[in-house]
């Protein structure tokens, strides 16, 4: 039993140091220097102020992100007996949704120009 107990605590250290060789961190690794997806440098302040259009358009696809989860059970309820009222909510919905879409177009927050 002592010596089971000695070669499991043996082999844990072992692991727990191939663990710690294994998984040096490097300073200057690549990925880590290059920009975010966003454009902020990881290296630079991070109390610089980010682009409005960047938050618009993250805005406008968590919109439609959740857009998505309502339209997306709309077809199995087709199977009910009451089509019509259906039809109209989801053409009443997605028309909401449109309009929107196209105030955004029109006040210039899909453009990335400058």
């Amino acid at each position: 039993m002592i010596i089971l107990t000695i070669s499991m605590m043996i082999l844990s250290i072992i692991l727990i140091l191939i663990n710690l060789a294994v998984s040096k961190k490097t300073v200057f690794d690549r990925e880590k220097m290059s920009p975010f997806e966003c454009g902020f440098d990881p290296k630079a302040s991070a109390r610089l102020p980010f682009s409005l259009r960047f938050y618009l358009i993250a805005i406008i696809f968590l919109i439609f992100d959740v857009e998505i989860t309502l339209i997306l059970p709309m077809p199995l309820l087709t199977h009910t007996n009451k089509k019509k009222p259906l039809m109209v909510m989801s053409s009443f919905f997605i028309l909401i949704l449109l309009l929107g879409l196209f105030h955004e177009w029109k006040e210039g927050a899909l453009s990335w120009d400058l």
